[in-house]
């Protein structure tokens, strides 16, 4: 319908070229409204075409739901992170929209955590998906501690994905204090020279830099910021205990 809305408009004002220019750009804007709802409709198999707010943020609180039910109880400083986080990153009153959509809508339906990362990865760059495990472990962390079932679910996530065995182990580690965490952190062996560190550090500061996260709303990039925060730190403790 927009298509000729734009098509006569066009040629109202520049004649038969208007006219095939505000053909042009109408079709342009149904096909993307088309492919919104179709996006939504095959993430959670209902039939509504139409979707507000945004899917991404249905399907990140999708994810963070199974995440929370993860292991059997469903721990409020949980819910009230995730509700934080949101409010953050696209405000209340969006924030409210969403979580009433997935209220209403996507809580009837089962959720396939497959269908949705298969989405994402799609439609997101690989930095954004690695904040987006930041996101969920951050969520298991709210209570305290992040449990073995929290971090089966969170593996089972990443790996639909399709992150990296190593990436997910790096920041799994930040979530975590042992003595190879800061080895973990920036994906090297205990075994690694001095050299070797000075190489993982500055591949890990050119991956989790937050410059990466530009385009993610404020939240995103906070989250970032943390990532690149721990990583700085795991450098720090390996120069103290090398003394380099």
């Amino acid at each position: 319908m927009l298509r000729w809305l734009l098509a006569v408009l066009g040629y109202a004002l520049y004649r038969f070229p208007g006219a095939i220019v505000g053909f042009l750009l109408g079709s342009l804007i149904d096909n993307f409204s088309s492919k919104k709802g179709k996006t939504f409709q095959s993430a959670f198999g209902t039939s509504q075409q139409e979707v507000t707010p945004a899917d991404f943020e249905l399907n990140l609180l999708s994810l963070a739901s199974l995440v929370i039910k993860a292991d059997g109880s469903v721990s409020q400083s949980e819910l009230d992170y995730v509700r934080q986080y949101f409010v953050q990153a696209y405000g209340r009153e969006r924030a409210n929209a969403t979580f009433k959509v997935f209220n209403d809508v996507i809580k009837k339906h089962e959720i396939s955590a497959q269908n949705i990362c298969t989405l994402l990865r799609q439609r997101t760059r690989y930095e954004s998906r690695l904040q987006i495990l930041h996101f969920l472990f951050s969520i298991a962390n709210a209570d305290g501690s992040v449990s073995t079932l929290e971090v089966n679910e969170i593996n089972r996530i990443a790996g639909f994905l399709g992150i990296y065995a190593r990436d997910f182990e790096s920041i799994k580690a930040m979530f975590f204090k042992n003595p190879d965490s800061a080895y973990k952190i920036l994906e090297i062996e205990r075994t690694a020279t001095t050299s070797e560190i000075k190489t993982a550090y500055r591949t890990m500061v050119k991956k989790y830099h937050p410059d990466k996260l530009q385009h993610m709303d404020e939240a995103h990039q906070k989250g970032g910021e943390e990532k690149f925060k721990k990583v700085q730190e795991a450098y720090e403790q390996l120069q103290k205990e090398r003394g380099f």
